[in-house]
């Protein structure tokens, strides 16, 4: 089971850092348009679309990432002060009742939509330009299924859990910067108290 946890928070973790580039080409093609409105008064045709199809694309594909991470938001206030063997035993009822049913009706729904859009070559209507959305369209789908995916992961997470008592180690690539701060004043203050 922790072969498989750890395959796919792999998996996840591969696809998080690949759509992140999304960032990038967002900002150049946003600062692009922006430089080409004001400086140059010729404003594109094409950075709308190009915005919230790098958006959508980074939203669709990133979930899995996120989830992998802990990320995605939880009523932390109530969930922290519980003991690991009752956060497995709420996530995993929570799994199995709200979070399997909505992605496998995003699957359900995406797919048809995709195929027709791929079948219909679907272009945007709100731009001159005719930029083709049916790769977006596809990750709907595509997306959905890493996150049930992962979604099966942070099952065994809890099963794992509710067997020993304590959270497998998650994988870590990067770091909040609040938690390097903690981390930083934690040693200061045990050098300080380690100075006679």
């Amino acid at each position: 089971m922790r072969g498989f946890v750890r395959f796919v928070d792999q998996l996840s973790l591969w696809i998080g850092h690949s759509f992140a580039w999304c960032i990038v080409i967002l900002t150049l093609a946003i600062t692009w348009e922006v430089v080409a409105r004001y400086a140059f008064r010729a404003p594109t045709v094409w950075a709308f679309d190009i915005s919230y199809m790098m958006y959508g694309a980074l939203f669709f594909m990133a979930g899995a990432y996120a989830l992998s991470r802990g990320g995605h938001v939880r009523g932390d206030i109530l969930y922290r002060t519980w003991q690991p063997r009752t956060q497995a035993a709420v996530d995993l009822v929570l799994y199995i009742l709200f979070f399997f049913p909505g992605v496998l009706a995003l699957i359900y729904a995406g797919i048809p939509q995709a195929a027709q859009a791929w079948r219909y070559g679907e272009v945007s209507i709100y731009s001159p330009a005719n930029i083709p959305v049916y790769p977006l369209r596809t990750l709907l789908p595509v997306g959905a299924a890493f996150l049930a995916l992962q979604g099966i992961a942070e099952v065994c997470r809890c099963i794992i859990c509710l067997r020993e008592g304590r959270w497998p180690q998650r994988l870590h690539d990067v770091e909040e910067l609040e938690n390097q701060l903690i981390e930083q004043h934690q040693a200061q203050v045990a050098r300080a108290e380690a100075r006679p």
